[in-house]
């Protein structure tokens, strides 16, 4: 089975300046996920999606393929993942490379490692997967949560837990951006496909699940990458 990775790591970004490849830990965002992706073993390419020239002169340093930048079509804000991905594909069909699997890292999620690729393509073997994407656990049961009316009153805001204590409450897991594991054969419906029934979940640890957006989530990230490293 042939497998890719794709990276992508557009430029331009407005939550935080060139954030893909910003400096974390000595090393630009984007090169903690080629780095992953390469360790992890699993990949024949580790491709990097950009319109920078710049942004591939990078990645390249660290060892991805790039061997085109992304049309304008797909390079601005309304531009869908998943698009991009299918586009990609096609590029290096072009080329005469076709792959069975394809894997989207995202470089905002650059504490995910390679072992947690490892583990969620073992879950797609073991399973048989379609798909397999990765989640983790949520800080806060959403049954502790509710809209607000105007006039900001909490009358009956905790309706929905109130009789479930709090040790009882369901655990409940978010996306976390990192790892999206997808047969290429299912990529034309992949927005549907990614959460059908062929489709499993990898837990991973909330210590490494940071999805990068601000400067917020930059900070926070470093703090992990400095403290618990033996943790990531």
């Amino acid at each position: 089975m042939k497998h890719m990775a794709i990276i992508p790591a557009r430029s331009g970004s407005k939550g935080l300046k060139d954030k893909n490849i910003k400096l974390l830990a000595g090393k630009p965002m984007l090169a903690h996920s080629i780095e992953a992706a390469k360790q992890s073993g699993i990949f024949d390419c580790v491709h990097v999606s950009t319109d920078s020239e710049e942004y591939a002169r990078i990645a390249r340093e660290y060892g991805a393929d790039v061997p085109f930048l992304r049309s304008a079509e797909l390079s601005g804000d309304t531009a869908g993942s998943w698009d991009v991905v299918r586009w990609t594909v096609e590029q290096y069909v072009r080329l005469g490379q076709e792959f069975d699997c394809v894997t989207l890292l995202q470089p905002t999620s650059p504490l995910r490692v390679s072992k947690d690729i490892q583990n969620a393509y073992q879950i797609m073997q073991d399973k048989q997967a379609d798909a397999v994407v990765s989640v983790c656990e949520m800080d806060h049961s959403p049954l502790w949560s509710n809209t607000l009316p105007e006039d900001g009153s909490m009358n009956g805001f905790l309706d929905r837990a109130a009789n479930i204590g709090r040790q009882k409450l369901p655990v409940f897991y978010r996306i976390n951006g990192a790892i999206y594991m997808m047969k290429a054969s299912l990529l034309a419906q992949a927005e549907t496909a990614l959460y059908g029934e062929g489709t499993y979940a990898y837990i991973m640890p909330k210590q490494r699940s940071v999805d990068i957006d601000d400067t917020f989530d930059f900070l926070l990230a470093e703090a992990v990458m400095e403290n618990l490293q033996e943790e990531i």
